[in-house]
């Protein structure tokens, strides 16, 4: 249990520290949430993906910077607000109405997410810019690509790394980097 010091025990503290300094914390996320295993994000032969990003990605990415984000990290992400910058051309480029709009993981060009479902476009959209990255929530995730670890990463079966489920008071949460689903479309995958 620890030592009792002012009502608090040192485990506790300790816990806490250790927690706050980049612990990862293994949870269950409750369906229609698919879990993944740690082995998804094994090293293949470009990281953790078995090729570098798809040619002509979509919004103006950073390709270099999708490749980094994707293939080579497992913590970090794009820039909060990055999608919304003058050089990404993300707003622009998507229908500005309620029309359900497939978004492409950048590496295998596999369908990950498909928003809005369930709300219109401008929820979708301010909930995106309130959180800095996509925000996409459980219906609009394509659970037979996306799995989510145990720490609250989101990766496809394939071993991309798309961002981390941030739930809130509304339920899961998965802010997703820009750059690793900016695939223009399904790619076939038979040669590759």
């Amino acid at each position: 249990m620890g030592f009792v010091v002012r009502g608090v025990t040192l485990a506790l503290v300790a816990a806490c520290i250790h927690t706050s300094m980049g612990a990862r914390e293994a949870k269950h996320f409750a369906p229609p949430v698919v879990m993944g295993e740690e082995a998804l994000m094994a090293k293949k032969g470009h990281g953790t993906c078995t090729r570098g990003v798809q040619d002509g990605l979509l919004f103006n990415v950073d390709a270099k910077k999708a490749d980094e984000i994707c293939c080579f990290n497992r913590h970090y992400a794009e820039h909060s607000g990055y999608a919304f910058t003058p050089k990404v051309t993300w707003m622009k480029d998507v229908p500005q109405d309620d029309t359900a709009r497939e978004y492409f993981d950048s590496i295998h060009g596999k369908r990950a997410f498909t928003a809005p479902k369930g709300r219109s476009f401008n929820a979708f959209v301010q909930e995106s810019m309130a959180h800095g990255w996509p925000s996409f929530r459980d219906s609009e995730v394509n659970w037979d690509v996306v799995r989510v670890l145990p720490d609250g990463e989101c990766v496809t079966v394939d071993g991309v790394h798309l961002g981390h489920n941030i739930p809130d008071r509304s339920g899961n949460r998965y802010c997703i980097n820009l750059v690793c689903i900016a695939a223009p479309g399904e790619q076939c995958t038979a040669n590759l």
